[in-house]
């Protein structure tokens, strides 16, 4: 019987051990790194080989190299999607959420019931009393000896209330190994319930409560932070997309640009070889077409970089920054003329806006915080209470046979009290918690301020806008309109090459800005949705975090 008891034991804990540990992924498993010195203080020097202009020969691809695109049409609703799909940035948000459930989940488990086993084994001699001997020296009388094995096992329960209970079977193994002893070994037993109970700190829900609100309002911080980085990166990708068109637009001006300063020495050459105008014409001509090379060297460089910081937010599978894929925008910018209330939209970002949110979570959060803490300015009372039934016998089932027959029960109750002098530190806390809360009401009274005054700005930014669409496109037409009257006066005679050219430099001027105004007009309605805590377009964006599959269950 004694065996069978101590084996169960021993499997028990050891179920309820295996039961606690996770068997780690690769990637999670303890090591230690240490940087190679030449890494840390060693620069590494850069060396350029001088480019073969003779060579024609190109760079091959590796086999193994996928393909990218030659060309990626693309729309402002798939660039958004793509967006959320791919962005690496918003990628790393949206662990954020997962690990704050984590720790709310980790605080809810704070009131989980433990299971908890201890055996211990003894060896006790006692000296007895000192005996005078006749030579006047003392020995010891009365000694005894004993070896005693202690085995246990129990379950203890938090309570919400602050409180504990915890049950306990004793099991007990006594011999005594001095000769003699008329009953050697004997067995003891014992069944222990006790609570414990707190009555001012740390009494109740509320107060034992506040660590998983606190959890549970990081939680929701956490997805309030993941929302405004979704609409951040879409704000962003709507921004790289008209920037991109815009540059795409540019060099297409300028291509049109060099055509014409084509056709214009294509022009003068005619009318020199009429004898109309004189050789200058060709140089001027000539002079004024190499002048719109650089025009456009500018231009394809200014649409290479808004092409890779618009892959780079998208980040597609295949279409990295390096590849040479040509991305062309399909959706036009039709801009539309709409009338704002600026009392609408001050009111829809106070509702909308994230920072907003962020600041009311931590004011509650700071609130809990102030309850708390004011519980803990109370003295600390316990009320504790224990039941006890022994069991004594011979053999270990006399002791289980007199426990389970309850012929003897003993009972405590008690109440420990303990109260600091002074209770400084706890009045300095429960200051500073109130000081931060008062902060922070500041803090969200200036932001209100600030979003107001952004919101405006947006909004004046979006009408000024729109006036430099109207103003840009009247001036485009006009410069237009000179430019072919310079070429009809030159055909006469009555203008040079130069004359053309410096229109045709002044039409390239007028279109590229109608282009940026355009532009700007698109980015400026982005900026005003972001500045409302919105985006532009009427589906809405549902997000979700992401959950990877782990070990730990």
């Amino acid at each position: 019987m004694n065996k069978i008891i101590r084996c169960r034991m021993i499997i028990g804990c050891a179920v309820v051990f295996l039961a606690g540990c996770a068997s780690l992924d690769k990637e999670d498993q303890f090591y230690e790194y240490q940087a190679p010195r030449e890494k840390l203080q060693t620069v590494e020097s850069l060396e350029l080989k001088p480019a073969n202009l003779n060579s024609a020969a190109e760079q091959k691809a590796e086999p193994n190299t996928p393909v990218a695109p030659e060309k990626w049409l693309i729309s402002i609703e798939q660039c958004r999607a793509e967006t959320l799909k791919n962005n690496l940035e918003l990628q790393v948000q949206l662990y954020a959420p997962t690990a704050a459930q984590a720790a709310v989940n980790a605080e809810e488990a704070k009131f989980e019931a433990a299971f908890v086993a201890n055996t211990a084994v003894s060896r006790t001699d006692y000296p007895g009393r000192l005996v005078e001997v006749s030579d006047g020296s003392y020995v010891g009388s009365g000694s005894s000896q004993y070896r005693n094995i202690d085995a246990g096992v129990g379950v203890q329960m938090p309570l919400q209330t602050g409180g504990n209970i915890q049950f306990n079977l004793a099991d007990s193994r006594d011999k005594n190994l001095q000769s003699g002893s008329l009953f050697s070994p004997w067995y003891e037993t014992g069944f222990t319930f006790s609570v414990s109970q707190p009555l001012l700190k740390n009494a109740g829900t509320r107060a034992n409560m506040h660590s998983i609100r606190l959890a549970r309002y990081n939680k929701q911080i956490a997805d309030n932070s993941t929302k405004l980085e979704v609409i951040r990166v879409l704000a962003a990708a709507d921004r790289a997309y008209w920037r991109l068109y815009a540059a795409r637009r540019q060099l297409e001006v300028r291509q049109k640009q060099y055509e014409l300063a084509q056709a214009q020495l294509d022009r003068a050459k005619r009318l020199v070889a009429a004898g109309q105008q004189s050789d200058v014409e060709v140089l001027r001509a000539e002079a004024g077409l190499a002048s719109q090379l650089a025009s456009i060297i500018a231009a394809e460089n200014e649409l290479r970089s808004r092409q890779r910081e618009f892959k780079r937010t998208l980040d597609k599978p295949g279409v990295d920054i390096e590849t040479p894929t040509i991305v062309i925008p399909q959706t036009e910018a039709d801009p539309v003329y709409y009338e704002l209330d600026k009392n609408k939209l001050i009111a829809l970002a106070e509702e909308n806006r994230a920072e907003l949110l962020d600041l009311e979570l931590q004011i509650a959060s700071r609130i809990s915080t102030i309850d708390y803490l004011n519980n803990q300015m109370l003295p600390l009372v316990t009320l504790d209470y224990r039941y006890n039934v022994p069991g004594i016998g011979v053999t270990r089932d006399d002791a289980y046979d007199m426990l389970n027959d309850k012929n003897y029960e003993n009972h405590r109750i008690g109440v420990s009290l303990w109260v600091p002098l002074g209770n400084e530190a706890a009045k300095n806390r429960l200051r500073q918690a109130m000081i931060l809360k008062r902060q922070t009401l500041a803090s969200k009274e200036n932001r209100k301020l600030l979003i107001k005054q952004e919101v405006l700005g947006t909004v004046d930014q979006v009408e000024t806008n729109w006036q430099q669409i109207m103003a840009s496109r009247q001036n485009a037409i006009l410069e237009g309109r000179v430019y072919e009257a310079e070429i009809r006066q030159f055909e006469q005679g009555l203008r040079t090459s130069t004359d053309v050219l410096d229109a045709l430099t002044r039409l390239a001027v007028a279109q590229s800005s109608e282009i940026k105004s355009l532009t700007d007009y698109q980015i400026s309605l982005v900026d005003l949705a972001y500045a409302t805590g919105t985006l532009l377009g009427a589906g809405k964006i549902q997000w979700e975090p992401i959950t990877p599959v782990l070990p730990v269950n």
